[in-house]
């Protein structure tokens, strides 16, 4: 049964088709960038590299095909706090409760960008943030719409623009220039060097699953213990949170960074919930290093690249999907809800009769974040910023 939540229904796109596997979802550093813009709004976009599992996350567990598709071990046998009396939250998320409770925290789920079928997190990642409405990267799309839209705005200034990490984050790129701040990280392999391996991977699961556990060992200091006590090499999630937040006091109004490791194909349960923890952490940093003042000015937009499939597959994880979900928090978010219009998992209502069906276009929300904090033209949000989107009607994601 589909279910009406904060959008009117808009099914978008079932142009498509299937996925390698790309360890393109993990690359080795990760980048934080700022920019100086006119205002007192801050925007914090934050890029899940990996494709989260959006109904992981975000648990339709009023659904009554959700536990048969799942299973008790993804499932599991306590869902997590309850979010509207349909939606459940993950239990590695229940930190983040008192923003939700407050309403500034929220979620729009059945979402994706326009890409389709192949399902490889290069090519995914790379629609997402180049922001593109073709469902192929587009390779004269040099720049990423976060750049665009420094780019739109008056007034805007490079003295407070960073970038934190080696590898490009493409969503900021482009001719508006920005900085950067590259924490101290052990490096054994460059990015390029490891993508190269990641692409060559790609596609031939035996080799994925190998080199995925050597990235993995790769990234954790030697003689520390994988199962909890190890730590990564390079800098948390938080910590980039605790900087961001450092620059967003000052001149900084627009950031960016990512987090990576969300690619569940193995061992979900506690994969996903270590990141999840770790997202909270950032989220928690972010508002606690801004202060009340600040964060009552802030939009945070955390978005993948795709989501996952609705079956779980013969490892305890889940494969590459299309519908996923996306986290809105901050002071400015009409939050305590699950935005979109939920499709159902009835086996007629998936796409491909695999995935959650995407009914909106992910990029409309952060457009419509976009208008309210800046003012910007529709027209040229549509046309510049994200070219060839439909907004559609206002979701109302912004107080």
């Amino acid at each position: 049964m589909p279910r009406n939540t904060a959008l009117s229904r808009r099914h978008f796109l079932r142009t498509g088709a299937a996925l390698g596997c790309s360890a393109a979802a993990a690359p080795l550093m990760t980048r934080v960038t700022f920019a100086a813009v006119p205002g007192d709004n801050r925007l914090v976009v934050i890029i899940l590299r990996g494709a989260m599992d959006g109904l992981d996350v975000v648990r339709p567990v009023g659904d009554p095909a959700f536990a048969a598709l799942r299973g008790a071990d993804l499932a599991g046998k306590k869902p997590g706090p309850d979010l509207d009396g349909f939606f459940a939250l993950h239990p590695a998320l229940a930190e983040l409760m008192p923003m939700w409770r407050t309403g500034t925290l929220g979620f729009a789920h059945a979402v994706a960008t326009p890409y389709r079928n192949k399902r490889s997190h290069f090519d995914g990642q790379d629609i997402l943030e180049a922001g593109s409405g073709h469902d192929v990267p587009d390779n004269q799309m040099r720049d990423g719409w976060l750049n665009r839209l420094i780019g739109a705005l008056p007034g805007t200034t490079s003295e407070t623009a960073y970038a934190i990490g080696l590898d490009q984050l493409k969503v900021i790129s482009g001719a508006a220039p920005v900085r950067q701040w590259s924490p101290d990280a052990r490096v054994d392999l460059d990015a390029q060097s490891r993508r190269l391996l990641e692409r060559l991977y790609e596609g031939d699961p035996l080799f994925h699953a190998a080199g995925n556990t050597a990235f993995d060992l790769a990234d954790h200091v030697p003689g520390d213990d994988m199962s909890g006590a190890g730590k990564k090499r390079g800098p948390t999630p938080a910590r980039l949170a605790a900087y961001a937040a450092d620059r967003l006091r000052e001149e900084t109004r627009i950031a960016a960074f990512s987090i990576n490791g969300w690619d569940t194909h193995r061992n979900q349960r506690a994969v996903l919930g270590d990141q999840l923890e770790a997202l909270a952490a950032t989220l928690t940093t972010l508002e606690t290093g801004l202060g009340p003042e600040i964060w009552a000015k802030t939009t945070v937009l955390a978005m993948t690249e795709f989501g996952r499939t609705v079956r779980a597959n013969g490892t305890g994880g889940t494969d590459h999907g299309t519908g996923g979900a996306m986290l809105l928090a901050g002071g400015t978010v009409r939050g305590g809800r699950v935005f979109g219009d939920w499709p159902g998992l009835d086996e007629s209502a998936l796409y491909e009769g695999r995935d959650l069906l995407p009914t909106r276009d992910v990029r409309a929300f952060a457009a419509w974040a976009m208008r309210g904090l800046y003012g910007i033209d529709q027209g040229l949000l549509e046309g510049t910023v994200f070219p060839g989107l439909d907004m559609g009607d206002n979701p109302g994601v912004l107080i």
